[in-house]
């Protein structure tokens, strides 16, 4: 099947973080912050998170907090959902959610409902079921879920389930892999995956898995990495993981890799980037591959974080 290059790969992120001129850092500028969590949690699960300088880290964190209690993409950059809850994240890695002001920052969040249930992801008022998602984890997260209603959040995102069993970014829109994900890891979070239906939604998912082993997000695409994670952690959090091939994406996720250089690439042969690592190592993390820290489907975190976080063991 091939091997897991776990020293490239660390080697590799931890290369990432310190270049600030090339290409993949000017065009990752403004979601740094994104950039830390993948980085970060590949680290964690690969059982290296403590070659990093932990003081470091949390120090330019709370440096990208804005004001409003929202995080930003980088220092000095506006405050966004998305990045809001790679802050969360990344503290919840470190075991560090004390240094928030948790308040300040819950309120934040909670301000962005709207009256239907959804949620903007910032103060300019765009709605997708990824901020749901974010929402709903970062929420539970801080232990502050009863600051939403969180009956309208559920309703919400039911209404964007479509025929195929699938859900979409708003009511009406395609089914999507990755707003399949943000729909199902809140509906788990919240405790309403009654809503789903399993086998429907199940075969769907199973049909994004292509001859190479991969898995594409919506039909007729290419495979990518990316749906290692997003495709997966859906199927075990409905219980249908089965239905697809495990050893053929296992094989598929490994022969992404950069064997010289570290670094995982959205197919074989094509540039590496440090969210494609993350996402192929999480991946691999889903299918057991040996030597890897569990990883929870619906919060993106190590089993290990998740359990000292919200059940405080």
């Amino acid at each position: 099947m091939g091997e897991l290059q776990v020293e490239r790969h660390v080697a590799y992120i931890l290369t990432a973080e310190k270049r600030k001129d090339d290409f993949e850092s000017v065009v990752m500028e403004h979601l740094r912050l994104n950039g830390a969590y993948w980085g970060l949690t590949t680290l964690d699960i690969l059982g290296k998170l403590d070659a990093v300088d932990k003081d470091e880290v949390i120090s330019w964190v709370m440096q990208c907090q804005h004001e409003s209690g929202g995080f930003g993409g980088n220092i000095g950059h506006d405050p966004h959902m998305l990045y809001t809850l790679s802050a969360i994240q990344v503290l919840a890695l470190f075991d560090k959610l004390h240094v928030l002001d948790i308040d300040k920052v819950s309120s934040y969040i909670a301000g962005l409902q709207n009256e239907d249930g959804s949620f903007s992801g910032d103060m300019w008022g765009e709605v997708d079921t990824r901020f749901s998602y974010i929402a709903i984890c970062s929420l539970a997260l801080l232990r502050q879920l009863d600051k939403i209603d969180v009956g309208k959040a559920v309703k919400y995102i039911v209404s964007c389930k479509n025929v195929d069993g699938g859900f979409g970014c708003t009511p009406g829109a395609e089914s999507h892999a990755g707003q399949i994900f943000c729909c199902v890891g809140a509906l788990a979070i919240t405790g309403s995956l009654h809503h789903v239906d399993k086998d429907l939604l199940g075969w769907w998912l199973c049909e994004r898995q292509v001859k190479s082993g991969g898995l594409n997000g919506r039909p007729e695409k290419l495979p990518d990495v990316c749906y290692s994670w997003w495709v997966l952690s859906s199927l075990i959090m409905i219980d249908r993981v089965h239905w697809i091939n495990k050893e053929k994406l296992a094989k598929f996720i490994l022969d992404c890799q950069d064997k010289e250089k570290g670094g995982i690439s959205d197919r074989p042969d094509d540039a590496v980037d440090v969210f494609h690592t993350y996402f192929g190592v999480a991946g691999l993390s889903l299918l057991e591959y040996p030597g890897l820290k569990p990883i929870d489907p619906a919060y993106a975190l190590p089993v290990s974080v998740v359990n000292k976080v919200i059940l405080g063991k």
